[in-house]
Protein backbone atom coordinates (compact mmCIF):
# COMPACT_ATOMS: atom_id res chain seq x y z
CA UNK A 1 0.00 0.00 0.00
CA UNK A 2 1.38 3.43 -0.89
CA UNK A 3 1.75 6.34 1.50
CA UNK A 4 -1.12 8.06 -0.30
CA UNK A 5 -3.55 5.23 0.49
CA UNK A 6 -5.03 5.12 3.98
CA UNK A 7 -6.41 1.91 5.44
CA UNK A 8 -8.24 0.90 8.57
CA UNK A 9 -9.79 -2.44 9.35
CA UNK A 10 -13.10 -1.13 8.04
CA UNK A 11 -12.22 0.97 5.04
CA UNK A 12 -9.64 1.79 2.37
CA UNK A 13 -9.26 5.34 1.10
CA UNK A 14 -7.44 5.64 -2.23
CA UNK A 15 -6.22 9.20 -2.66
CA UNK A 16 -6.95 11.06 -5.89
CA UNK A 17 -3.97 10.91 -8.21
CA UNK A 18 -2.41 7.90 -6.47
CA UNK A 19 -3.18 5.39 -9.23
CA UNK A 20 -1.35 5.19 -12.54
CA UNK A 21 -3.16 6.07 -15.76
CA UNK A 22 -2.74 4.05 -18.95
CA UNK A 23 -3.48 4.76 -22.60
CA UNK A 24 -6.50 2.82 -23.83
CA UNK A 25 -5.14 -0.05 -25.96
CA UNK A 26 -5.83 0.17 -29.70
CA UNK A 27 -7.15 -3.41 -29.52
CA UNK A 28 -10.09 -2.10 -27.44
CA UNK A 29 -10.49 1.57 -28.44
CA UNK A 30 -10.50 3.91 -31.44
CA UNK A 31 -8.85 7.28 -30.78
CA UNK A 32 -7.19 8.69 -27.68
CA UNK A 33 -8.47 7.22 -24.44
CA UNK A 34 -7.04 7.45 -20.91
CA UNK A 35 -7.90 4.85 -18.27
CA UNK A 36 -7.40 5.58 -14.57
CA UNK A 37 -7.98 2.18 -12.97
CA UNK A 38 -8.95 3.15 -9.45
CA UNK A 39 -9.74 -0.08 -7.68
CA UNK A 40 -10.36 -3.79 -7.92
CA UNK A 41 -11.98 -5.12 -4.75
CA UNK A 42 -10.41 -8.09 -2.97
CA UNK A 43 -12.29 -11.41 -2.96
CA UNK A 44 -14.97 -12.33 -2.24
CA UNK A 45 -16.06 -9.02 -3.79
CA UNK A 46 -15.63 -8.83 -7.56
CA UNK A 47 -16.14 -5.18 -8.48
CA UNK A 48 -13.71 -2.91 -10.32
CA UNK A 49 -13.86 0.85 -10.83
CA UNK A 50 -12.10 3.01 -13.43
CA UNK A 51 -12.37 6.56 -14.74
CA UNK A 52 -12.21 6.57 -18.54
CA UNK A 53 -11.59 9.77 -20.52
CA UNK A 54 -12.31 9.89 -24.27
CA UNK A 55 -11.02 12.68 -26.51
CA UNK A 56 -13.33 13.80 -29.36
CA UNK A 57 -13.91 10.93 -31.88
CA UNK A 58 -12.67 8.32 -29.38
CA UNK A 59 -14.81 5.32 -28.49
CA UNK A 60 -14.74 1.74 -27.30
CA UNK A 61 -14.94 -1.25 -29.58
CA UNK A 62 -18.14 -3.23 -29.48
CA UNK A 63 -18.05 -5.25 -26.29
CA UNK A 64 -20.10 -7.15 -23.69
CA UNK A 65 -19.94 -7.60 -19.92
CA UNK A 66 -20.72 -10.97 -18.37
CA UNK A 67 -22.37 -9.31 -15.34
CA UNK A 68 -23.31 -5.93 -16.83
CA UNK A 69 -21.74 -2.50 -16.40
CA UNK A 70 -22.75 0.81 -14.84
CA UNK A 71 -21.41 4.06 -16.31
CA UNK A 72 -21.70 7.44 -14.61
CA UNK A 73 -20.88 10.34 -16.95
CA UNK A 74 -18.85 12.98 -15.09
CA UNK A 75 -17.76 15.40 -17.82
CA UNK A 76 -18.36 16.32 -21.46
CA UNK A 77 -20.79 14.86 -23.96
CA UNK A 78 -20.76 11.34 -25.35
CA UNK A 79 -22.70 8.73 -27.25
CA UNK A 80 -23.65 5.16 -26.43
CA UNK A 81 -25.47 2.46 -28.37
CA UNK A 82 -26.62 -1.11 -27.86
CA UNK A 83 -26.54 -3.27 -30.96
CA UNK A 84 -29.78 -2.87 -32.88
CA UNK A 85 -30.79 0.18 -30.84
CA UNK A 86 -30.54 3.91 -31.33
CA UNK A 87 -27.39 5.91 -30.64
CA UNK A 88 -28.06 8.05 -27.56
CA UNK A 89 -26.40 11.22 -26.26
CA UNK A 90 -25.06 11.06 -22.69
CA UNK A 91 -24.13 13.97 -20.42
CA UNK A 92 -22.76 14.60 -16.89
CA UNK A 93 -24.94 13.05 -14.24
CA UNK A 94 -26.40 10.44 -16.61
CA UNK A 95 -26.20 6.84 -15.37
CA UNK A 96 -26.14 4.11 -18.00
CA UNK A 97 -26.72 0.43 -17.24
CA UNK A 98 -25.39 -1.95 -19.91
CA UNK A 99 -27.16 -5.30 -19.54
CA UNK A 100 -25.30 -8.57 -19.14
CA UNK A 101 -24.05 -9.94 -22.43
CA UNK A 102 -25.54 -7.10 -24.54
CA UNK A 103 -23.25 -5.82 -27.33
CA UNK A 104 -22.69 -2.08 -27.01
CA UNK A 105 -20.19 0.77 -27.32
CA UNK A 106 -19.69 4.19 -25.74
CA UNK A 107 -17.39 7.16 -26.19
CA UNK A 108 -17.05 10.86 -26.87
CA UNK A 109 -18.94 12.69 -29.60
CA UNK A 110 -17.11 13.84 -32.71
CA UNK A 111 -16.82 17.36 -31.23
CA UNK A 112 -16.61 16.91 -27.44
CA UNK A 113 -14.52 14.93 -25.01
CA UNK A 114 -16.35 12.75 -22.46
CA UNK A 115 -15.41 11.15 -19.15
CA UNK A 116 -17.23 8.45 -17.21
CA UNK A 117 -16.77 6.26 -14.18
CA UNK A 118 -17.08 2.59 -15.17
CA UNK A 119 -18.17 0.07 -12.56
CA UNK A 120 -17.82 -3.58 -13.58
CA UNK A 121 -18.13 -6.95 -11.90
CA UNK A 122 -15.65 -9.68 -12.72
CA UNK A 123 -16.84 -13.17 -13.62
CA UNK A 124 -14.07 -15.76 -13.51
CA UNK A 125 -11.56 -12.88 -13.39
CA UNK A 126 -12.96 -11.11 -16.46
CA UNK A 127 -15.15 -7.95 -16.56
CA UNK A 128 -15.40 -7.49 -20.34
CA UNK A 129 -15.27 -9.34 -23.65
CA UNK A 130 -13.81 -7.09 -26.36
CA UNK A 131 -15.09 -7.40 -29.92
CA UNK A 132 -14.54 -5.60 -33.25
CA UNK A 133 -14.11 -1.82 -33.67
CA UNK A 134 -17.15 0.40 -34.16
CA UNK A 135 -17.08 1.58 -37.78
CA UNK A 136 -17.11 5.29 -38.62
CA UNK A 137 -20.54 4.78 -40.22
CA UNK A 138 -21.91 3.25 -37.00
CA UNK A 139 -20.23 5.90 -34.84
CA UNK A 140 -21.47 8.84 -36.92
CA UNK A 141 -24.91 7.32 -37.53
CA UNK A 142 -28.25 8.87 -36.65
CA UNK A 143 -28.70 10.10 -33.10
CA UNK A 144 -31.89 9.17 -31.23
CA UNK A 145 -34.41 11.98 -30.81
CA UNK A 146 -34.34 13.54 -27.35
CA UNK A 147 -37.31 13.15 -25.00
Amino acid sequence: MSETDKSTEDMLVIRAGSTEAIKGPSEWFTGNVRIDKLFTAPAPARVGVAVVTFEPNARTNWHTHPLGQALLVTDGVGWTQCEGGEKTEIRPGDLIWCNCGRRHWHGATDKSAMQHVAINEYLDGKPVDWLEPVSDAEYLGTLAKKD
